[in-house]
């Protein structure tokens, strides 16, 4: 099965990821890499690695960069393994692979995630299930907020061994890429017709709940209290992102709220002013004549 497989990867600067998760791709004929121009080491770590082949197309959305993948890369293989930089494949994961029979109705296989800190594996991650296998010609990006999904329809197969989410970017580029992340979901949610979003968005939508139900939930009920202080910096850099998520919320609320009346004002201070200067202008004229006149001593 392993030689029907294409891994698809996108990258942008992920030279702190890019190296291990080629590693544990070394059994692949063929590695897709879309690349949107990194200025780092990103593309010097993949050429380490033959069966790389690398396009470079500058960045609009992710959906965008992987429906290119799969459809001007010349993938040739029936199934494509979608891959971010920083999903780290386990040998369990690998042989599992290497022995999938998928029979004609199975079209994709959903892979539970493990989620780690700089290495350490987390019991806390609440990152969700995602569809990674799938037949090439059956599937195709959408974007879904900040994040893209796989849009394919038939019978979906849950793997039994998990994929590593492992990324080791610096904080500060977590910072700037969650300003980004924060401001489409926002879009997302404020446009979206309630009944089509999920109870998790739904509980976003209420402004407020998130950040603190997300802390509790992380902390308490997955038990992250127990990995110590990784397992508190991931609840609190989820904390952190449903706070900036309900900045945006309120923030939105509050221009709507007062937008209106902040332009009411200045319409009637417009619409005001020519009086004010007309008014001006004749109490001027009337004191040059005074003057003229001898009616008033300056």
């Amino acid at each position: 099965m392993l030689d029907q497989i294409t891994p698809l990867i996108l990258t942008y600067n992920e030279a702190s990821n890019i190296e291990r998760t080629l590693e544990q791709l070394r059994w692949a004929r063929d590695i897709v890499v879309v690349d949107s121009f990194s200025n780092d080491k990103t593309l010097e770590l993949v050429s380490r690695f033959p069966q790389a082949r690398v396009f470079q197309r500058r960045f609009d959305n992710f959906a965008s960069q992987c429906n290119f993948g799969l459809t001007q890369t010349n993938i040739s293989t029936e199934w494509v393994l979608n891959l971010d930089a920083d999903y780290v494949l386990t040998p369990e994961f690998v042989k599992e692979l290497s022995g999938f029979t998928p029979g004609p109705p199975v079209i994709g296989c959903r892979a539970r995630f493990v989620y780690c800190i700089e290495g350490r594996r987390i019991r806390s991650g609440i990152y969700p299930p995602v569809i990674v296998l799938f037949r090439r010609s059956m599937g195709e990006f959408r974007q879904d907020g900040h994040a893209h999904r796989l849009h394919i329809e038939g019978q979906i197969e849950d793997l039994k061994s998990p994929i590593l989410h492992d990324d080791r970017k610096p904080l500060s580029r977590w910072f700037e890429s969650q300003i980004r992340y924060t401001k489409l979901e926002a879009d997302k949610l404020l446009t979206a017709d309630a009944g089509t979003l999920s109870w998790t968005d739904r509980i976003r939508r209420w402004r407020v709940v998130a950040p603190v139900a997300v802390l509790f939930y992380c902390l308490v009920i997955r038990g992250g209290f127990l990995d110590g202080w990784p397992g508190f910096y991931y609840a609190f850099q989820r904390m952190l992102a449903e706070a900036m998520l309900s900045l945006y919320l309120i923030d939105h609320d509050l221009r709507e709220k007062f937008g209106l009346r902040i332009a009411d004002f200045e319409f009637r201070e417009t619409k005001n002013q020519p009086r004010i200067n007309a008014d001006n202008a004749d109490q001027k004229k009337e004191k040059d004549r005074r003057q003229q006149t001898g009616d008033i001593t300056v």
